[in-house]
């Protein structure tokens, strides 16, 4: 029998602290994954020689993963609780990051591809679980400050990520195209093999980490809210789904979700190359310090948000913050230079609540649907695969500064969600 949160004895003080800090941190170890995947492009597209549309499949692989696993991780929380999930998930993840030793030695990127979409696998269980967590442990009327706050954490796992990547990755060394037909076949063969062999050891020390933790959350002890399964029919609730289809603010939620992680996964992917374009000549390693300052500006940003909701309200202010993206990419495309890279990299600060922000005036009172309703913000996720492969497309015909109208008209849809709380469609 399931134990109800009133028998169960209440967590205080360390006892509560300490789950609190493995949920907490599973935002920090989401944010590196998907940071390194910016590195990944960029190295990727050395090391294999892959136009702007191949290497956006880095995100698309990834993204993908969340799409397809984010209805299992729901339906895993309602069966299991949010414990087992996120236990599952860390060991997902952990699989997929050590599945980078092999691919490195097979020299295949669909290798690494695969591996990627096992890694976000495992994140979406941790994602669908530790984000309506948050939201569920304190008081409605601050769920968004909340996950505002738990966010923050997953900002310094994103410079993490950027970081590992420059020093452990990146080598800094770029051959032009006219040096590189000036090596003999011997000599290329061992270049492209030395990049590729210097993503493996990074990602082994991550699958380390990723499993000793999902040790520690599975043998601390935590509140009856994480480690029981929920007090409903278990299985695949299609009432569920089907209430929600028929909630026109919370379907709209979904589809700002889609827009927005699209505009951050395909500015982060490619603000590198955006650089490289703009800036010739700069060094990658260069360049990984303006996308590193940009994360720094996110994290600074979330942080900044948290305090500033509790004199503006989520709705308005992410209104406002849409717009203000909306003129720094017009100001990327059209300025085409140094400028236009710190614009777009200065987008970061303003993205910052975007995310959070969504997800939880998307599911506020949404009750025994919450859970679903996870599942397909989630799922939404998605909107980074297909989005940055349009993006990749887009800069193929074009170029890269074109193709900054993606993330644009992205944050478009962002500030008409925004407009749509602030009219009253949720209490905000």
């Amino acid at each position: 029998m399931t134990v109800s949160h009133a028998q169960a004895k209440p967590f205080t003080g360390a006892r509560l602290w300490v789950p609190l800090f493995l949920i907490v941190s599973l935002f920090f170890m989401w944010g590196v994954a998907n940071n390194l995947n910016d590195i990944l492009i960029t190295q990727f597209k050395k090391a294999f020689v892959l136009s702007d549309l191949q290497s956006g499949l880095v995100q698309s692989a990834f993204y993908f993963g969340y799409f397809v696993f984010a209805i299992p991780a729901a339906l895993a929380m309602k069966c299991f609780g949010y414990r087992a999930a996120i236990v599952f998930g860390l060991l997902l993840y952990a699989a997929g990051a050590a599945l980078f030793y092999p691919a490195a030695q097979a020299h295949e990127y669909a290798y690494f591809l695969a591996a990627l979409f096992i890694i976000a696998s495992g994140l979406s269980f941790l994602e669908t679980s530790a984000n309506p967590l948050i939201v569920a442990m304190g008081d409605p009327d601050t769920a968004e400050r909340r996950l505002n706050f738990a966010q923050s954490f997953n900002s310094l796992g994103t410079i993490s990520g950027v970081l590992i990547g420059r020093e452990f990755i990146l080598s800094g060394v770029e051959h032009s195209s006219e040096e590189l037909a000036a090596m003999s076949d011997v000599q290329q063969t061992a270049f492209y093999t030395s990049e590729v062999q210097a993503v493996a050891g990074p990602y082994l020390a991550i699958a380390a980490v990723v499993l000793f933790w999902a040790l520690c959350v599975a043998l601390v002890k935590f509140p009856a809210l994480a480690r029981s399964p929920a007090d409903e029919p278990k299985g695949f609730c299609l009432a569920d789904f089907k209430a929600l289809l028929g909630r026109g603010h919370y379907c709209f939620g979904v589809t700002a979700q889609f827009f927005y992680v699209g505009a951050q996964v395909c500015i982060w992917s490619f603000m590198i190359r955006y650089g490289q374009e703009v800036m010739p000549g700069t060094g990658e390693k260069t360049l990984a310090t303006y996308l590193t300052l940009s994360l720094v500006a996110f994290m600074v940003g979330r942080f900044f948000a948290t305090w500033l909701m509790g004199y503006i309200k989520p709705a308005r202010l992410m209104a406002w913050y849409a717009l203000l993206n909306i003129a720094l990419c017009a100001f990327a495309m059209l300025a085409a230079n140094h400028a236009g890279l710190v614009a777009l990299a200065a987008t970061s600060f303003f993205m910052s609540l975007m995310f959070p922000t969504i997800f939880a005036l998307s599911i506020k009172g949404l009750g025994a649907e919450a859970k679903a309703g996870s599942s397909l913000l989630i799922m939404a996720i998605i909107g980074g695969a297909i989005l940055t492969a349009l993006m990749g497309l887009i800069s193929d015909l074009t170029s890269m500064h074109t193709a900054v109208i993606v993330p644009l008209l992205c944050f478009a849809v962002v500030w008409l969600f925004a407009r749509q709380c602030q009219r009253g469609a949720v209490s905000v």
